[in-house]
């Protein structure tokens, strides 16, 4: 129950304070089991005997979809990041947008990239993580990158982006399952930013950028979790 009053909170009321999130997150605890793929798989980066294994336990669309994956990161390899960018957002706001509750029976649960592709379905965090991994795969460096928990106030609604700093005082880019063209955060006023988070650090946010740095995102436990359960993967 106290799980659920602060999750209510943090999506219909009014922009909480740094305590109240950091305890909203450490109640969140993701329970179900990483899909377990081979041993010289990066969670990211799969091979092909993974792919076709996972296809026939989860068919073949979802084996179709780990392939267009795995073309992406090879296609964009040599790209500009502009097109990282762009092709990145793209190819994963094609994935259905499926509540929690509806598509795991939990309040709330964040999915690696390769649950989020062989259900094909996912929430606004999952979004988020899945850009985050690719771009890093493909070589964004990860003081450009952050997860930026924000309030949607059309939705009226707590809600998750990738932000990309072209440079460390820049504006940052948002990249939304909400809309399909990135855009500044100055150019995204129905989005006000509470706080965001990469692999290094956890910061307070103000007018759409990092401002106040507030400790290691260690203190956010589902993100501990899913960083966990991809890094299980590596060799």
């Amino acid at each position: 129950m106290q799980l659920q009053r602060l999750y209510q909170q943090n999506r219909a009321g009014p922009r909480p304070g740094l305590r109240t999130l950091l305890q909203l997150f450490m109640l969140l605890a993701s329970a179900a089991s990483l899909v377990l793929v081979a041993d010289n798989d990066t969670g990211v980066r799969l091979s092909q005997a993974t792919i076709n294994e996972l296809g026939r336990t989860y068919g073949e669309p979802a084996r179709r979809r780990l392939a267009a994956w795995q073309r992406l990161l090879t296609d964009l390899a040599d790209a500009d990041e502009t097109t990282q960018l762009r092709e990145v957002n793209r190819f994963f706001n094609q994935v259905r947008f499926l509540d929690d509750i509806a598509h795991w029976k939990k309040t709330d649960y964040w999915a690696t990239p390769v649950e989020f592709l062989v259900t094909n379905g996912g929430d606004c965090e999952d979004f988020s993580i899945a850009k985050y991994y690719t771009l890093r795969e493909l070589g964004v460096p990860i003081d450009r990158m952050s997860i930026a928990y924000v309030k949607a106030i059309s939705l009226n609604q707590a809600h998750m982006v990738l932000t990309y700093y072209p440079q460390p005082d820049a504006i940052p880019l948002v990249l939304d399952n909400l809309i399909p063209d990135i855009k500044p955060a100055s150019q995204r006023p129905d989005l006000v930013h509470v706080y965001s988070f990469n692999g290094d650090n956890l910061w307070l946010s103000k007018k759409g950028r990092r401002a106040d740095l507030v400790g290691s995102p260690d203190r956010l436990k589902p993100w501990v979790q899913v960083q966990s359960r991809i890094n299980q993967q590596h060799d």
